[in-house]
């Protein structure tokens, strides 16, 4: 859906940069890096592809973009990143990582083929229900009546068994269920 989003919107600028990010997250504590270069990419953003009111809700980080940046942890963020951005009309700003790892272009291939799949089994699945249903109909009603019997007959035995099992469990003692023994550890000194 939000590749269709992107397509109603007019792109007015669509540029690639390779943006630095290394001097900003050194100027902050190890375990907030991969926080500031996030706010350092979107804070370049703001600045070259001319957002006026320089308001940072308006760059959108794409997923895979955001997990490249935080991938070796958040100690150790990437130095500088590629990345191609897209200014809508709407003055919103997406930006997308230019080139992917092969691992992540290995599942995103794998995750087009699966939803494939399942859209081709979605298309089949209507021809099998009208198979079953034509078969449903060339049923006679006294064969119908004994399936209902059948599911019926069942029901009550699960029934009659369950009966029989809180019965047992009724009359046992407690000293004949098991009962878990707390093993105590002597206290140290």
């Amino acid at each position: 859906m939000a590749e269709k989003e992107e397509k109603e919107q007019k792109v007015t600028i669509e540029r690639e940069y390779v943006v630095p990010l290394r001097e900003e997250w050194l100027k902050v504590p190890k375990y907030k890096r991969a926080n500031k270069a996030v706010k350092a990419l979107k804070e370049f953003m703001v600045r070259h592809m001319k957002v006026y009111d320089r308001d940072l809700r308006k760059i959108k980080i794409d997923i895979l973009l955001n997990n490249e940046l935080r991938f070796r942890g958040m100690k150790k963020p990437l130095g500088k990143v590629k990345v191609k951005a897209i200014k809508y009309e709407n003055g919103e700003v997406a930006v997308k990582l230019v080139n992917l790892p092969k691992h992540i272009e290995f599942e995103l291939a794998r995750k087009a083929k699966k939803e494939a799949e399942k859209l081709k089994t979605e298309k089949e699945k209507p021809k099998e229900e009208k198979i079953e249903e034509k078969k449903e109909e060339e049923k006679t009603e006294s064969e119908k009546k004994e399936e209902k019997e059948k599911t019926e007959s069942s029901k009550e035995a699960m029934l009659a068994t369950e009966k029989q099992q809180a019965k047992q469990m009724a009359h046992t003692s407690k000293t004949q269920q098991e009962i878990p023994k707390i093993q105590r550890k002597a206290l140290k000194r």
